[in-house]
Order: structure tokens, then C-alpha cells, then sequence
């Protein structure tokens, strides 16, 4: 009985998980940004075209910055300069013009890093390379989202449903996570949980329940694998980061949102999300 009443009592005097940031400012930030997507999608879509290009330029400036204490030196004008034309070309032109852009942009690494010598020459090819993949390349799956009449509430059912695995594995993590602990990734990310992936997968399951049946008016059980997919492509995206800012010696990519990182600590989970949603989305509400 003693006992009990010592283990009840070192329950209660154990201090509260502490989640890394600050979470009134987070949520700031969270709802400014948020805010400036639901302005763009309602107004005039294509000014999200803007606001998606300015994340994505100064998430490559992050990577670059990050990389550069490696001794590595991403092709940034390249890269920006193909990066915008991938968003453009596929909102404007559909997948030729995108298929075209991104040749191209690779065209323009290989060749223009010529004037930086031998010395690093595949290293930073392969980065560039890398950086146009995984930066505006898989952004321009949402630019492809938002390209038919319908485009901006496909954006919005996209990026709620990957906020909310987001939301869900915070809540989740802090609550069921205060006995014991189940790390995923122990080596990659020691803090994400699989209670914290129960979390994701309920708010993810239903906010893809919710969003492809009211905004885009398909079945409830489109709406529940959407959801599926995306807790698995959300969580992998945040994963995939994790890798690349451990392998680069960093805690964050950047400090310009307070309570959040970078930028590209906010969007890692969409730019992976992005080209299955897509899929998703035009194979389950014909677009129109």
C-alpha cells in the first residue's frame, strides 16, 4: 500500500513533457500562415502561386545555407530560376510544360557549375539535382491541385488534412505520451511516438472524412483513404527532414517563424504529401 501511494505520488510529481517550442507563438504562426493561404485560395487563386513560390525560395536558401556547412554548394539562381518556372509551367501549361521545366532546370545545373571548377563538381550537381527534386518539384503536384476550377478547394482540402496529422500527433504525443514511451525512429527522430501516430492517423482519417465530403462533395470512404495516405506520406515527409538536418549536423533549418523553425521545417510534410494527394484527389473527384 506504501508503495502504491510512493508511485502515485512520483507520478504526480513528475514534470510535464516539454514539447521543444514555444506553443503560443507556434500557434501564432501557425494561424498567420494559415491565414495568408485561405486569403490567396478565396481571392485569386493564382495569387497563391505567389505566396508558394516565396516558401519554396526561401526554403531552398535554407537548404543551401544548411548544406554550405558541409562544404557543399547548392546552384541556387539554377534551381530558383527552374523552380519557378516548374509552378508556372505546370499551372499554366499542364505536365509538358512541367516535364519541359524540369529538364531544363536540370540542364541549367549541370552546365552553369561548370564555372565553379572540378573541385566539388558532383557533390554539388547531385545537391542541386536534389534540391530542384525535392523542393519545387514536388511543390508543383500543388500547383497541379490548384490548376482546375475546383483547384483552390482541392489546395484547401490538402493542406488541412496534413495540418491535422500534424495537430493530431502533438496532442496525442503530449496526453498518451506521458507514461511510457514508444519511439518509431529512435535513430532518426527520437521524440515521434506511434502514440503520437495514433494521434496523426484519427485527425488525419477524419479531416480527409470530412474535408473530401463536404468541399468536394465525394464519398466518405475516398475521404478516409485520403486520410490514410496522407498520415504515412505526412509523417515519411517529416522523417525524410529529420534525416537531412541530422546527416547536415542542425537542429532546424532556419529561425525565420518563431516557435516553428524554418520554413522548410514547416513544409517538409506537404512537399512530400503532395504528389500522392494529388493523385488521390483527381482519381477519386473528376476535375472540373
Amino acid at each position: 500500500m506504501a508503495a502504491d501511494t510512493d508511485r502515485a505520488q512520483a507520478e504526480d510529481s513528475r514534470p510535464p513533457i516539454r514539447t521543444g517550442r514555444n506553443l503560443p507563438v507556434a500557434i501564432g504562426v501557425g494561424v498567420v500562415l494559415g491565414g495568408l493561404v485561405l486569403l490567396t485560395l478565396l481571392t485569386v487563386k493564382a495569387t497563391f502561386l505567389l505566396y508558394m513560390g516565396a516558401a519554396v525560395g526561401v526554403a531552398l536558401n535554407e537548404l543551401a545555407a544548411a548544406t554550405r556547412g558541409k562544404g557543399i554548394d547548392i546552384p541556387v539562381i539554377p534551381v530558383a530560376l527552374g523552380g519557378a518556372a516548374m509552378l508556372t509551367c505546370t499551372y499554366w501549361l499542364g505536365y509538358k510544360g512541367s516535364a519541359a521545366a524540369i529538364a531544363l532546370t536540370i540542364v541549367a545545373v549541370i552546365v552553369l557549375r561548370l564555372s565553379g571548377g572540378t573541385q566539388g563538381y558532383v557533390e554539388d550537381v547531385s545537391a542541386g539535382v536534389f534540391a530542384a527534386a525535392y523542393l519545387p518539384f514536388l511543390a508543383s503536384f500543388v500547383a497541379a491541385m490548384l490548376a482546375p476550377a475546383d483547384g483552390a478547394r482541392r489546395v484547401i482540402t490538402f493542406v488541412i488534412v496534413v495540418i491535422c496529422s500534424d495537430i493530431g500527433g502533438y496532442f496525442a504525443g503530449i496526453t498518451l505520451g506521458r507514461g511510457t514511451r514508444h519511439p518509431m525512429t529512435p535513430r532518426i527522430s527520437p521524440k515521434k511516438t506511434w502514440e503520437g501516430f495514433s494521434g496523426s492517423a484519427a485527425a488525419c482519417l477524419i479531416a480527409g472524412w470530412l474535408t473530401i465530403t463536404l468541399l468536394l462533395h465525394g464519398h466518405a470512404w475516398q475521404g478516409v483513404l485520403l486520410g490514410a495516405a496522407v498520415v504515412i506520406t505526412a509523417i515519411a515527409g517529416d522523417l525524410v527532414a529529420s534525416s537531412i538536418k541530422r546527416d547536415l549536423d542542425i537542429k532546424d533549418f532556419g529561425t525565420l517563424l518563431p516557435g516553428h523553425g524554418g520554413i522548410l521545417d514547416r513544409i517538409d510534410s506537404l512537399l512530400v504529401t503532395a504528389p500522392v494527394a494529388w493523385l488521390l484527389l483527381l482519381a477519386f473527384v473528376p476535375a472540373h
